[in-house]
């Protein structure tokens, strides 16, 4: 039963965040990142701490420019609304650091660090002042 509740929330959770990313902001054709860059993650924030998602973490790669690029949207009650966002990337080392943060309506960012070879620390805060970090992660 376990399973099956997992399999359901996760679906639902892919759905969400594919709806999400297709109708959360006016950027354009190219993506958020612009052309060339392709999702290589999505992270979830404020679930641990309030049950249900406050914000969501995306970053992008372009293997073309060697540059990463991140994300953060609102959701739940955030989602679509003018609220505080937050969003900073650096390589693994934390040089090369990038950061965006403000009263946006869609997302913060998108910011960039150019890390080809390398791993990138990548953090994303939410309206609720919840923050997902992921050091040394998308590497190569």
């Amino acid at each position: 039963m376990r399973a099956r509740k997992l399999a359901i929330l996760l679906a639902a959770a892919a759905l969400t965040s594919t709806t999400l990313a297709a109708t959360a902001a006016p950027a354009g054709a190219a993506g958020p990142c612009g052309s060339g860059y392709s999702r290589v993650g999505v992270y979830n924030i404020g679930i641990e701490k309030y049950g249900y998602r406050t914000g969501i973490l995306e970053v992008y790669y372009s293997s073309a420019t060697g540059k990463n690029c991140a994300l953060t949207y609102g959701d739940g009650p955030y989602a679509n609304t003018t609220s505080w966002k937050g969003v900073v990337i650096s390589r693994g080392d934390g040089s090369g650091k990038d950061s965006d943060a403000g009263n946006y309506q869609y997302y913060a960012g998108p910011v960039y660090v150019s890390a080809a070879g390398q791993c990138i620390d990548v953090e994303g805060i939410s309206p609720s002042w919840t923050s997902v970090k992921l050091d040394n992660v998308h590497c190569g």
